[in-house]
């Protein structure tokens, strides 16, 4: 038995923590992902290799399957860890997964650089919970955990508008109204965010009681914006729109904006995408104006036309 599976990418383009608590995020999956090749073998071993966006190896692991169980055998690495609780999460979900042939040979192979923070984990998910024959949302919960916004992601080839609600998934398709999308770039910070200690930094802040009061004021807040970018139709609205959305999140997180942080003379607007003080940012301006990002050291930058489905 050969089997592919194939899984999007994301980017986040509203709604960053809030939407762990229900809050209405337009997001957006992306050409770049992730694919996973199933070969079935005559042993008892399941032989998973990893390789990058050049084909280089990036991560190999040994499992044993015996007696409908999943042992690892690649020990004291944290990544096969993980892999191996995923692999056992949606064997947990579904009981006949890996239990039909003996052995398998699995290649997984992203076609972006693993720092950029666009879903290597999620993309795995997706396509482990496609070969599992189980709700990815559900593979989500009980391994990684998260919003689901990315699972979403994964599974769509247009933009979504996500929202979870105590494990009640909405995934909107929508259609984006924009003709200024020449005018728009992700450039890249050169750093990868730390979710987890993103979301625990937010969870500090919002959990306390006027935090809690400021974080529901904040949802609604966001929801109508995420509408209202949705239905967006000039680039001005749309720039006054981040800048709505940037002081909203700074207020709230204590943190203060990118673009005042880092761009202040920077002429078009600047959104932080994900967890704030990494990955990706969302710039305007047209393809001269990176010359000024390029400039400063950012080297990655991507036209929205070539990164988004």
């Amino acid at each position: 038995m050969q089997a592919k599976f194939y899984s999007n990418g994301k980017l986040l383009l509203t709604g960053e923590y809030l939407v762990l608590d229900g809050a209405k995020a337009l997001a957006i999956p992306t050409i770049y992902g992730q694919s996973l090749k199933v070969k079935s073998l005559q042993n008892r071993y399941l032989f998973w290799r990893s390789k990058d966006k050049n084909n280089k190896i990036w991560f190999e692991a040994v499992f044993v399957l015996k007696h409908g169980n999943l042992f690892l055998l690649t020990e004291g690495n944290p990544i096969a860890r993980t892999l191996h609780n995923i692999l056992w999460e949606a064997k947990k979900l579904n009981p006949e997964f890996l239990a039909k042939h003996k052995s398998y040979q699995i290649t997984t192979k992203l076609n972006f650089d693993q720092s950029w923070g666009l879903g290597s984990s999620s993309t795995l998910i997706n396509n482990i919970a496609q070969w599992a024959a189980v709700d990815a949302f559900a593979l989500l919960k009980n391994s990684f955990g998260g919003s689901g916004y990315d699972i979403a992601c994964a599974q769509n080839d247009v933009p979504v508008v996500f929202t979870n609600n105590n494990g009640n998934f909405t995934v909107e398709k929508t259609h984006l109204p924009w003709t200024f999308t020449d005018h728009l770039f992700f450039v890249y910070r050169n750093k990868k965010q730390d979710s987890k200690k993103a979301i625990a930094a937010y969870r500090a802040i919002t959990e306390i009681s006027e935090g809690k009061h400021q974080k529901e004021a904040a949802i609604q807040a966001v929801n109508k914006l995420t509408e209202a970018f949705v239905a967006c139709q000039t680039l001005e609205s749309f720039e006054n729109l981040i800048v709505a959305h940037e002081q909203l999140l700074s207020d709230l997180l204590k943190i203060p904006p990118v673009k005042e942080e880092l761009f202040p003379d920077y002429k078009g607007a600047v959104k932080s995408l994900g967890g704030w003080g990494g990955d990706f940012m969302l710039v305007t301006g047209n393809m001269q104006d990176m010359a000024y990002f390029s400039g400063k050291g950012y080297k990655t930058i991507l036209p929205f036309d070539e990164v988004i489905k």
